[in-house]
């Protein structure tokens, strides 16, 4: 089973699109707040082939396909909602359509979507993407000659290629610089397995990509495939 690619066709509407687009219409086009404020896992396997897009400082468009989520749950012990709210994680009990940006190892960042209920203390990690527009711009911001399939490989590098920053910290990605639109093609199958880089709840089956994308973890296979009825 074949995860479908954008076309070079969809990929180019899409891009002339944005590329005329201002805020309030990328508001109107994108995912309204409500889809978020869903059950975690539900979101979490929704969210591939939904598109990442975000207005940089420069005022150009970054966007690109998500293929790759971790969903957190509040009685999860790998979760930073496990132990309840603090100030760190205060955003994460916010409800869905919020975003949850935190640092890790002192330096990288990492964004997550919120989900589900104001109290609830849930999100879903946004692991992987593949890039479609203002990649000169993410190319820039690796700092490192890459493949265009290897850039938003891996939270840290999804976060830091689209500028994500501790300030962004509690915004909504239903405005405010950040939107997620609605897929331009949906994924044909849906790949599960125990989620990466973690030491506790590390037999839980949370997490989901598109399977044959280029972008995804390349070192974690499906422990589950399943086909998406559209």
């Amino acid at each position: 089973m074949h995860s479908v690619q954008v076309t070079t066709k969809n990929a180019e509407t899409l891009a002339e699109w944005l590329a005329a687009a201002d805020d309030a219409s990328l508001r109107r086009r994108s995912i309204q707040r409500e889809w978020f404020e869903r059950d975690t896992i539900t979101v979490a396997r929704e969210l591939l082939g939904t598109i990442l897009v975000r207005r940089s400082a420069t005022r150009k468009i970054l966007a690109a396909r998500i293929v790759e989520t971790e969903a957190y749950l509040p009685d999860d012990p790998a979760s930073h909602s496990w132990s309840g709210m603090t100030a760190r994680n205060r955003a994460m009990f916010a409800s869905g359509g919020c975003l949850y940006v935190y640092q890790i190892y002192g330096v990288h960042r990492c964004v997550n979507i919120v989900t589900d209920r104001e109290g609830i203390g849930a999100a879903v990690l946004l692991r992987a993407a593949e890039p479609l527009m203002g990649i000169e711009e993410m190319v820039a911001r690796r700092g490192r000659n890459l493949p265009r399939e290897r850039l938003l490989s891996g939270p840290a590098n999804l976060a830091r290629c689209f500028g994500f920053e501790l300030d962004d910290n509690g915004c909504s990605c239903c405005g405010e610089g950040t939107w997620i639109l609605p897929p331009v093609v949906q994924p044909s199958a849906i790949g599960i397995s125990p989620r990466i880089g973690i030491t506790r709840g590390k037999e839980l089956l949370l997490r989901f990509f598109e399977p044959n994308s280029p972008a995804i973890s390349a070192h974690r296979r499906a422990t589950v495939l399943e086909p998406v009825v559209h």
